[in-house]
């Protein structure tokens, strides 16, 4: 993305951002609220107005290509609102759009055993984190290059949110999956990725290691807006 100004209608969000990913990286997207993360993801599937700037794909002009294609080319989105099929059943959520790959039933099982249990439910039949694990898991089946995750971890139990961040980083360390990781709890999002990025009024203004930031999150404080630990 370099120098991206984008937003809905003519209303601007993103202010000429710019950020790279590597092949295989993990990157947690960092901020306070409003200052245009989820506006980022969206505008990597296509579903704001750019007004500005371009935005590269694996060499090709993301910008051109049709929001309905961009799951072809290997971009996996699990927005906020999940919003999965509440009248299939889990296994047909997975399969009903599932693309060729490595990630199939019986992988996105295995990272996600509490699924495999409720295969034959309704979608409406799940609680909000079996919910937010089918939403996950049926971004996988469509085997990704990467995998957009917006706010994953919202309004979930303790342990669910364990189960969660468990499986992100089992799919980032373990799977050389590569995520954009949007997420308010700071300090789980650096532990699960290899790099973080501070979005600022819709501008990337900070990229550093994860690991090394957990190490001086002070510096962090103020551009999140709240006190870390």
């Amino acid at each position: 993305m370099d120098g991206v100004h984008a937003g809905y209608g003519e209303a601007t969000v993103l202010d000429a951002c710019s950020f790279s990913l590597a092949e295989g990286e993990a990157v947690s997207l960092l901020g306070r609220n409003g200052v245009g993360k989820s506006t980022l993801l969206a505008t990597l599937m296509g579903h704001t107005q750019v007004h500005r700037g371009s935005m590269r794909w694996r060499g090709a002009d993301l910008a051109a290509v049709a929001p309905h294609r961009r799951a072809d080319l290997g971009l996996g989105w699990v927005p906020q609102e999940r919003e999965i099929f509440a009248s299939l059943s889990v296994e047909e959520n997975l399969t009903v759009t599932a693309l060729p790959g490595p990630w199939d039933l019986a992988r996105v099982f295995e990272l996600f055993p509490a699924l495999a249990e409720r295969r034959k439910n309704w979608g409406n039949e799940l609680s909000g984190g079996e919910q937010q694990m089918l939403a996950i898991a049926r971004a996988l089946m469509l085997n990704p290059k990467l995998l957009l995750l917006d706010e994953p971890l919202e309004g979930l139990a303790p342990v669910i949110v364990e189960q969660i961040c468990a499986a992100i980083e089992k799919m980032g360390r373990s799977e050389g999956q590569a995520l954009l990781l949007v997420e308010q709890h700071v300090e789980q999002a650096l532990r699960l990725t290899k790099r973080c990025l501070v979005l600022e009024r819709g501008t990337v203004v900070h990229s550093a290691d994860s690991a090394a930031q957990l190490d001086d999150l002070a510096q962090l404080e103020r551009w999140v807006g709240i006190r870390l630990h």
